[in-house]
């Protein structure tokens, strides 16, 4: 069994944003990138489902859609643990653009497991897995936050309004997974990193296809208002502020 983990290469959550050329594009100076944090948790998951010899899973691949810069992203999770890695070469336009290349990538590799995480931390879309479903004809599950593999078949637990549902689902598919998948990220030890430097990641050339969605100006929210201290005495204050400002009430 071979598992594909589709990851995102993404600014560190702590990164101050700012948009350059009009607000058209993002200020990719002094970023730091990191691997999207959903897409790690589903590494890890992926990782630890190989590392139990009783599931059958024999290899774990990471698969990115972007440009040279992103590499570095790529070795960490090879580092992590995934056995290799695949590159698609193009800047990744919007979710259709990006599902559609790791479709191919997929067709090309078949894999019975296809892991994506529920969104990006950047954009927060929580498009790609759906569409990359679609486009392989493959059934998919959303908001898995449990994935075992009992006697070679795959048993999900996902969240649901009041509960949770267990359900079985035949390979391939894929897995849209959110926070629960695995406790921690997992660490690259040094030995990961070193290896990591060898690891393969293949090149593919993108297919052609338009996006369809385009960015034309991002807009930073509005400063948030001074905080408001009100005296535990004086109740009265607090119901017209949570009335009248924030229109809680």
């Amino acid at each position: 069994m071979k598992i594909l983990v589709c990851i995102s290469h993404v600014p560190d959550t702590t990164t101050k944003v700012k948009f350059v050329d009009g607000d058209t594009k993002l200020d990719t100076t002094g970023i730091q990138w990191v691997i999207n944090p959903w897409d790690e948790l589903s590494l890890t998951r992926a990782l630890e489902l190989k590392d139990d010899p009783s599931t059958g899973v024999k290899s774990v691949t990471v698969a990115h859609v972007g440009g040279a810069g992103s590499e570095p992203t790529i070795r960490k999770a090879l580092a992590i643990g995934a056995d290799d890695a695949i590159r698609v070469n193009a800047e990744p336009a919007d979710a259709y653009f990006v599902a559609a290349q790791l479709a191919e990538v997929a067709k090309k590799e078949q894999f019975d497991i296809i892991m994506c995480g529920i969104e990006s931390s950047d954009y927060n879309g929580s498009t790609v897995g759906g569409m990359l479903a679609e486009f392989l004809n493959i059934p998919s599950v959303s908001a898995v936050s449990s994935l075992k593999i009992e006697n070679g078949q795959a048993v999900i637990v996902r969240e649901i309004d009041g509960g949770k549902e267990t359900l079985t689902v035949p390979v391939p598919f894929v897995a849209i997974v959110q926070k629960g998948i695995a406790k921690e990220p997992r660490i690259a030890a040094m030995r990961g990193i070193m290896m990591a430097r060898t690891k393969p990641i293949k090149l593919y050339e993108p297919i052609a296809i338009e996006p369809l969605t385009e960015y034309v100006k991002f807009e930073l929210p509005k400063p948030r208002a001074a905080c408001k201290f009100v005296d535990p005495e004086n109740p009265k204050q607090l119901i017209e502020l949570l009335q009248n400002e924030t229109k809680l009430i």
